[in-house]
């Protein structure tokens, strides 16, 4: 079950987030949260795109802040038409219960120029359930 949805549309490309405390996976000894997370780009311009790279803030409880950058997502660069979308599932590991994460993808507006477009991805919070009771 979700714990969180959240949206932004940067241009016309909806960044949907959904997150998910993975209990089974988590322990406190040593400190060890998994947290998965369900993104969904939809494309609602009218311009296809393409996803080149990510750039990921992972900040901890303690404010403790990991930079993740790299190539497109789950190994993938894909290429998003008018109207479609893209779907993925990927994890984070914590040492804290709660967590945020915020970023932004680089992509292109597929055409005779490619131009660059960055999309934000909507700030989220990753936080175990046992902590909002």
């Amino acid at each position: 079950m979700p714990q969180i949805e959240n949206s932004k549309i940067t241009e016309g490309i909806k960044i949907s987030v959904e997150t998910f405390f993975n209990e089974d996976e988590s322990y406190a000894t040593p400190p060890r949260y998994l947290f998965s997370y369900h993104i969904k780009i939809s494309n609602e311009s009218d311009q296809t795109v393409q996803l080149l790279r990510r750039h990921w803030e992972i900040t901890d409880a303690y404010a403790h802040v990991k930079i993740v950058e790299g190539e497109g997502v789950i190994g993938e660069q894909p290429i998003i038409l008018p109207g479609k979308s893209f779907e993925y599932v990927s994890f984070c590991i914590l040492k804290t219960p709660m967590g945020k994460m915020v970023g932004y993808y680089e992509m292109i507006k597929v055409g005779k120029k490619n131009e660059p477009l960055k999309t934000d991805i909507p700030e989220f919070y990753l936080v175990a359930p046992f902590l909002m009771n």
